[in-house]
């Protein structure tokens, strides 16, 4: 049922074609609800990550934690993340 203007009269009326005359004013509400969303940020422990021999480009350091990210479309590779286990500078690897 819409509000509908009818010879200067409000009705109610259906797309069926059913009308109905108003009796009083007529109030439409909506209410839109937000969800909230609780986001578990996982602890910074490095030990669980996997390491490779990678050099570190501000220490020198030859071993490194990594993980993959899929940072553009789908048909593209993912992008290596590299953290030195020895000063913690992080660095991305493209290859």
């Amino acid at each position: 049922m819409l509000p509908k203007n009818e010879g200067g009269k409000k009705v109610l009326a259906c797309s069926c074609g059913f009308s109905q005359k108003s009796k009083g004013s007529i109030e439409l509400k909506e209410e839109i609800k937000k969800k909230s969303l609780e986001i578990d940020i996982a602890s910074d422990t490095d030990e669980t990550m996997p390491i490779t021999d990678a050099e570190c480009p501000k220490c020198k350091n030859d071993k490194a934690y990594y993980w993959l990210v899929q940072t553009r479309a789908g048909d593209e590779p993912e992008t290596k993340f590299l953290k030195c286990t020895k000063c913690k500078h992080t660095w991305r690897d493209y290859s």
